[in-house]
C-alpha cells in the first residue's frame, strides 16, 4: 500500500510513519508548512509549524529512509482554520482550531492531494485506534486520547486514514523513537493553539479585530459591572480575566455567561446559570437513525456524560442526562457508545 506519512516534526507521527514502513508499506513522508512567516525556533512547548519542525520532520525521515517533502498549505489554512477563527469569535462562539485542521486541512485538502497522486491512505500520529471497518475508538492512553479532535471526521476521510499508535501509550512512543534513534524521542509536545505560539488569544485576536468596547453586565439585576474592548476575549464559562473590581453580593465568583457580538455586550453571573441540559449542532458526522442512547464529550479531555442524542433533520440534537458547565456555541461535541466514537458535530445552540 501506498501511504503518505504526515510529519509534523514531533516524535508521535515519526513513531507513525516508522511503523508504516515497518508494515512493509510504500512510505512517502510530507511536512505541512501552515504558517505564512514561520519562526526558526519552538516556543516552550508551543507551535507545531516552525522551521525547526520541519527540519526535524526531514531528519526523522532521512533516519527512516523514506522520500520527504514539504506542502506548502499555508494558504488554505489561512482560509479554513484561522480566519473561520476569528469570524467565530467575532461572532461570539468558541470555535476548536484543532478540530477544523483535522476536518478541513490533514483530511480534505491533504487526503485529497493524496488520492489524487495515487496515495491509499494517509497515516498520522493521532492517539485513536481506527479499526478495519472504519470505527474509530479510543486510544489505549486516556490522557492522551485525541479521538474527539477525529470524531467529526467523515466515514469517507476515516477509511483513507491509518493511526498506528493507538495501542501505545505516550511513553512506549517515546521509548520506541530513542530505540530508533530519532532525535525526536524527548521533544516536547505542542500544546495550546499552534497559531497563537504565546498563548494570549485575547491579545492576538484584537490585533486583527480591533478595539470593539462594551458593557460586562449582571445577569440577574442588569446592572452594567464593568467595561471592555473586545467581546472577542471572553469565552462562555470564563471566571478569571474579567476585571469587575468588586465581588457579587454574596460573595460567590462571577463567570460569563453569554457573548453578544452585535451590542459587545458580555452577560455575567453564578455557575449554576452555566447549567446545560439540551445542545443543537449541526450533523457534520452523524450517520444514525433513530434515538440512541450514548455519552456526550464537549471537551478534548472533558468527562463524558450519559446523552441522548437523534437526528432532527441537519441537526444533531443531544439531551444530556447531567448537566454540563460553559458550553458555548462552535465547540465541538463527540458522541461515543464506551469508546467507541459515534460521530459528532459543531455546537450551534444550547439551553438549560
Amino acid at each position: 500500500m501506498r501511504v503518505l506519512a504526515a510529519m509534523s516534526g514531533g516524535v508521535d507521527s515519526a513513531v507513525a510513519a516508522a511503523r508504516a514502513v515497518d508494515a512493509g508499506h510504500d512510505v512517502t513522508g510530507v511536512h505541512l508548512a501552515l504558517s505564512r512567516s514561520p519562526e526558526s525556533d519552538r516556543s516552550g512547548a508551543r507551535g507545531c509549524c516552525t522551521l525547526e519542525d520541519a527540519r526535524d520532520a526531514r531528519r526523522a525521515a532521512d533516519v527512516l529512509g523514506i522520500p520527504f517533502y514539504v506542502w506548502d498549505l499555508a494558504e488554505r489554512f489561512e482560509t479554513d482554520v484561522i480566519d473561520e477563527f476569528v469570524e467565530s469569535y467575532a461572532a461570539g462562539r468558541t470555535p476548536n482550531p484543532c478540530v477544523r485542521c483535522n476536518e478541513r486541512i490533514k483530511f480534505a485538502a491533504v487526503l485529497d492531494r493524496a488520492l489524487a497522486l495515487g496515495f491509499d491512505a494517509v497515516v498520522t500520529g493521532h492517539h485513536a485506534r481506527l479499526e478495519a471497518d472504519g470505527t474509530l475508538r479510543r486510544s489505549v492512553d486516556p490522557d492522551k486520547d485525541q479521538s474527539y479532535v477525529l470524531g467529526t471526521l467523515r466515514p469517507a476521510q476515516l477509511a483513507a486514514a491509518r493511526f498506528p499508535l493507538g495501542d501505545s501509550t505516550k511513553a512506549q512512543v517515546r521509548r520506541e523513537a530513542a530505540e530508533r534513534g530519532l532525535a525526536v524521542a524527548d521533544k516536547p509536545d505542542s500544546h495550546d493553539i499552534c497559531f497563537i505560539p504565546d498563548g494570549d488569544t485575547g491579545g492576538w485576536l484584537r490585533d486583527r479585530l480591533g478595539s470593539r468596547p462594551g458593557a460586562i453586565v449582571d445577569a440577574g439585576t442588569g446592572e452594567t459591572l464593568g467595561e471592555h474592548d473586545g467581546a472577542f476575549a471572553f469565552t462562555v464559562g470564563q471566571r478569571r480575566g474579567l476585571g469587575l473590581g468588586r465581588p457579587a453580593p454574596d460573595g460567590r465568583p462571577r463567570y460569563v455567561l453569554d457573548i453578544s457580538p452585535v451590542t459587545s455586550t458580555v452577560t455575567v453571573g453564578p455557575a449554576e446559570a452555566l447549567d446545560i441540559h439540551l445542545l443543537v449542532a449541526d450533523r457534520t458526522a452523524w450517520p444514525h437513525e433513530g434515538e440512541l442512547d450514548c455519552q456526550a464529550q464537549v471537551r478534548a479531555h472533558g468527562a463524558v456524560v450519559p446523552a441522548r442524542a437523534a437526528a432532527r433533520g441537519d441537526d444533531l440534537v443531544v439531551t444530556l442526562a447531567a448537566p454540563v458547565r460553559g458550553t458555548a456555541p462552535g465547540q465541538a461535541i463527540v458522541l461515543y457508545d464506551g469508546d467507541r466514537v459515534l460521530g459528532g458535530g459543531h455546537i450551534r445552540a444550547t439551553s438549560g
